[in-house]
Parts: C-alpha cells; sequence; structure tokens
C-alpha cells in the first residue's frame, strides 16, 4: 500500500476529526448562517469602527441589491481591486449571493496589469478606490470590454471625528474625482439599490472567485475557485486549529484580500467562524506595534516576511503577548532558524503559542497541511488536512515513491480548484488522475513525506540552481545562513555562469543590531564552508538593507535574478 494510501498523518490528528461534512452552500449561504447564530457579535471592524454579524448580512444583502440594479446576475465577473476594507468585504459575499464572480486583484498593479485582468476575467464591472482612479480609469479605455467602475472612498467607512480628520489630511494626497459620468460612487449605488434580491442564485461547485498565480509552470494564470472551495478550506482550518471553536476570537486581517491567504483564512475562515477580522488596509511595520497593543488579536496569519518584521518592531519590549491563540506562517517557506528566533521572541514575550507553520498553493486556495498542535517536527510544513491527501511522485510522473525521497508535492482533496480560467492546456498539466482514481493537483514543488506522514517542502522545481552538474537548492542554503546569529534574513540565486551554468549567491540582511562590514562577511563565509559543500557555497555574499517583496510580501527572489541578469548584459 502507498503512503498516502495508509494516510500515517491520521495517527497524529488527536482531538482533530478525520473528516468533515461539508455544507452544499454557497459562501454567502454559509456566512448567513454564522450571522443568524451570532447577531451581535463583531464581524469585522475597521479603523476602530465595528460591524456586527447582524449588520453584515445586512450590509451584504444591500450591496447584493445595488449590484443588481447595475445590472450585475448570475454568471458575471466582478474586478475587485481594493484592500482590506469593509466594502471589498461586502462586494465580495454580494457577489456570492448574486451568483456572480469577484475577480480579485492588487490595488497595486500597474495599468497594463489592470487592462489584463480585466480582458482575462471579462469583468463587466470593477471597485476601485478613489486614490486609485486614475490608473484604473486608463486601464480600462485599453480593456476590450469597458466595464462599469465603481469608486469607494475609505472615509465613508471612518467614525464622524476621523473622517473629518482623513478628509483633512489624507484624502488631499489624492487628485480629487472628476464630475464626470466615468465612474459610479459605492455609496450613491448603495443609495439606489434595488427593492428586493433576485431570486436566482449560483451553485456551491460553480466558480465563485478567480484569484491569480503562476501557476505550476510560471505564467500568470487565473485560478476557478468555487464556494465549496472556500467553505472546504475554512472548516478544515477551524478543525486544525486545536480549539473547539473559534467563535467571539480576534483575526489579525492583515494579508491582502486578493490572496489566497489573505481571502480564505484572514477573511473566509474567520467569518465563517464567527470570530472578528481586524481589517487592515495599509500594513507596515511602524504601525505593527499600535497593532497589537491595541487590538490584541488571538490569530495571526502570515508569510514568513510578516514575523521576520516583527523581531526589528520597536516598541514591544513590555508587551505581554498571552493574548495570541494562534500564529500561523505560510505562503512561503519559513526556514527552521527564523521559526526558532520568533518562537523564542513569543516566548520572552510571555506568549503560550509557537509559530505553526502551513503550506499550500493558490490553486487550493491557500492552505491544505498544518502543523498538528504538540507535534512539530523541524523543517516540516506539517501534516494534512482533513480529506485532504498528499502523495511525493516522481517529476514530470505520476509515480508516488517511497517515503523521505524527495519528488513534487502533489494534493487531493475538497479545496483543490475547479482548473485555470479558460485554459485548459494548462488546468490538465496541473490536474490529474492517477491510478487510484482521484484528481491530484500537481504542485510544482519539491519536498518528501516521511514515514509517519509529515510533509517537508525543499522549494519551487523552477528555482533550483545547477551549478557544474550538481543540483542545488536555495532554500536549503537560506536556511544554513539564517541560522547565524547576526542574520535576520537571507535569499540565495543563481546567477549565470560561462563554466558552472550557475553559481551561487547570497543576498543577505542582518539583524537591526549589526552595520555590514567586511569582517561580518567573512565571518558569515566561514561560516558557511563549516556547513555547505564546496559545489554550493556562494561565490558572493551582497549585504542589503532589506529584501524586494513581492505583493504579498514574499521574497520575490525573482526581481534579484532580474537584476544580476542585467548586469551580465
Amino acid at each position: 500500500m502507498s503512503l498516502s494510501a495508509s494516510a500515517p498523518w491520521l495517527n497524529f490528528y488527536g482531538s482533530i476529526p478525520k473528516t468533515i461534512d461539508y455544507p452544499r452552500l454557497t459562501m454567502y449561504r454559509l456566512i448567513e448562517q454564522t450571522a443568524k447564530s451570532v447577531p451581535n457579535s463583531v464581524a469585522y471592524e475597521f479603523m476602530g469602527k465595528e460591524t456586527t454579524y447582524a449588520q453584515f448580512l445586512a450590509r451584504i444583502d444591500r450591496a447584493a441589491r445595488a449590484l443588481s440594479a447595475l445590472g450585475i446576475g448570475k454568471g458575471d465577473r466582478v474586478t475587485i481591486c481594493m484592500p482590506n476594507t469593509p466594502q471589498a468585504v461586502d462586494c465580495f459575499y454580494a457577489l456570492s449571493r448574486l451568483g456572480a464572480v469577484s475577480n480579485m486583484i492588487h490595488p497595486l498593479s500597474a495599468t497594463e496589469e489592470i487592462t489584463f485582468y480585466l480582458n482575462t476575467s471579462d469583468s463587466k464591472a470593477i471597485l476601485t478606490l478613489d486614490r486609485f482612479y486614475g490608473k484604473v480609469n486608463t486601464a480600462l479605455r485599453k480593456a476590450k470590454r469597458k466595464p462599469l467602475l465603481l469608486i469607494a472612498r475609505l472615509q465613508d467607512e471612518l467614525k464622524p471625528l476621523l473622517r473629518i480628520g482623513f478628509s483633512l489630511t489624507e484624502a488631499r494626497k489624492f487628485p480629487k474625482l472628476p464630475k464626470d459620468d466615468s465612474y459610479i460612487l459605492w455609496s450613491d449605488a448603495l443609495r439606489k439599490a434595488a427593492e428586493s434580491l433576485p431570486d436566482s442564485e449560483g451553485s456551491y461547485d460553480e466558480c465563485a472567485a478567480i484569484l491569480y498565480s503562476g501557476g505550476t509552470t510560471g505564467t500568470t494564470k487565473g485560478i476557478c475557485l468555487s464556494s465549496y472551495n472556500f467553505n472546504a478550506l475554512a472548516l478544515q482550518t477551524i478543525a486544525s486549529s486545536g480549539y473547539d471553536t473559534i467563535s467571539g476570537c480576534s483575526m489579525l486581517s492583515v494579508m491582502p484580500i486578493f490572496h489566497g491567504f489573505g481571502l480564505g483564512i484572514g477573511i473566509h475562515t474567520a467569518l465563517v467562524g464567527g470570530a472578528r477580522c481586524i481589517l487592515v488596509p495599509n500594513f507596515s511595520v511602524k504601525t505593527y506595534a499600535e497593532l497589537l497593543k491595541k487590538k490584541r488579536p488571538n490569530f495571526i496569519p502570515g508569510v514568513p516576511t510578516l514575523f521576520e518584521a516583527l523581531l526589528r518592531t520597536q516598541g514591544l519590549e513590555e508587551l505581554d503577548m498571552s493574548f495570541l491563540m494562534g500564529v500561523f506562517s505560510g505562503g512561503d517557506s519559513l526556514s527552521v532558524e527564523l521559526k526558532a528566533k520568533v518562537d523564542a521572541f513569543l516566548k520572552a514575550h510571555g506568549a503560550k503559542v509557537q509559530i505553526r507553520e502551513g503550506y499550500g498553493t493558490t490553486e487550493c486556495v491557500t492552505a491544505s497541511c498544518l502543523t498538528p498542535v504538540g507535534f512539530a517536527r523541524p523543517g516540516s510544513i506539517g501534516i494534512p488536512f482533513p480529506d485532504t491527501y498528499y502523495k511525493i511522485v516522481r517529476p514530470e510522473t505520476t509515480e508516488e515513491v517511497e517515503a523521505e525521497s524527495e519528488g513534487e508535492i502533489c494534493v487531493s482533496g475538497p479545496s483543490v480548484m475547479l482548473g485555470y480560467l479558460d485554459n485548459p492546456q494548462e488546468t490538465a498539466l496541473a490536474l490529474r488522475r492517477h491510478t487510484d482514481g482521484r484528481i491530484w493537483l500537481h504542485t510544482g514543488d519539491l519536498g518528501k513525506m516521511d514515514k509517519d506522514g509529515f510533509v517537508y517542502f525543499r522549494q519551487r522545481i523552477k528555482r533550483m540552481i545547477i551549478t557544474s552538474g550538481y543540483n542545488v537548492y536555495p532554500s536549503q542554503l537560506e536556511n544554513i545562513i539564517d541560522g547565524h546569529p547576526k542574520v535576520l534574513l537571507s535569499c540565495v540565486i543563481g546567477v549565470r555562469d560561462p563554466y558552472k551554468m550557475q553559481r551561487v549567491k547570497a543576498f543577505v540582511v542582518l539583524r537591526p543590531e549589526y552595520t555590514p562590514s567586511e569582517a561580518i562577511r567573512q565571518e558569515l563565509f566561514a561560516y558557511c564552508r563549516e556547513r555547505i559543500a564546496k559545489y554550493a557555497m556562494p561565490y558572493e555574499i551582497e549585504f542589503r538593507d532589506e529584501l524586494p517583496k513581492t505583493l504579498v510580501g514574499k521574497v520575490a527572489y525573482r526581481v534579484l535574478e532580474e537584476e544580476e541578469e542585467a548586469k551580465t548584459k
């Protein structure tokens, strides 16, 4: 029997249910159930303003009636180009009520990118903030279809005094909206909402949201996800949290809503569970300390760079962090060393929890694997969620390898996508039926599974460096370099070389108390020589004040690769 078929990870579930009954409901209907069970609990708070679940449900219905009055209906696609704000959350669930599809994109996307996303999704409308009007309006003029432009304003969601202050300060930093018919204010649309909701709704198993990812082959593709996918993720995450319920708890919803982690965990999981979302529209290291002090969130989901920022945040020296019930890292590889540093920080500040690492891809919304409570193993990303199966196969095949052998990570379960938007060829490459009869998502990630079913992520297959015929895995080297007491964060890339094919180069950010110097560089070289094979040794170590980040906060190693490539031209 294969390792995946025997599911040895079930032995480490403890109180986690081995299977879950997933309701055949849309996201809207599942949130409606929660709202009716805890109507007076706070669904989300934004800049100090609280919205209860009863109010939230009323807001969703009103937004759905407003969209309906504008001609948005079942099957239509609407782009949400917003930070984490009430209007973005309301619109997302309103579209679910109508059976329409949310096309989620980053508000900092460039004009050409916005046009690409609008054309790819064939969007009928787009919702964005007033500050982004200029570039979005330009993007619309280049789009094949001319979508309706809906403009939301942050001040509409603020308490009266804060609204006045915002209007006198922040709002003045951006050009005023023109007085023409090129857009519709979200607040005006709400005032002109239809009197009743349409009878027609979408189905739980139809595409409800489109998220974007490089996918398993590196090109940008729309990922079609159903309500069933999102609801399964939420129920699996709550079941795996280690708590009987998360109702009444608070979630620091700092990961962006356009991203599977931010939307699936930070928003939808919290709302399904009756928790409070602390919506953060614009995160920065400077505001981190104040957020933790004032909001005292019970749960913090984030990418490793969010927790790296925790280590250099000023003003937390005296903070008692015993309010934390769960700290979850995903979206990128968390080195053993960074985990150890953050765990030590949490313990020093009274927290009773450690970081629990997870793993997933946007093709299954986000997480599908999580470190179980009390069973952490160094370097492991945990064990599969309930009803989710993992297997490791020989790359470019469906042949499962033995325990402890490296190969491509494959996932099968209720959160796996419907497919890539209008791209059957790429869908066929990513979703494959194996001889066991199950559909498996081929992730394009390297990893292994031990005999107990604990999974270990290595890195993207395409990120592997080949130097002098040897395979070098950057994440493994980063793990080693991050272990140096003076290092905060590192990134390793391959640089083109006429003889070796590629050479290894390391970029290093030192901890705040250290200043880059040649002495520290030589110290790091000596440290590496003791721990890294000669063929994999970095030929150069470059110090940086910080590393470039992607829009979701991952270390953007491709930017560093492009910089080095440009030097050779």
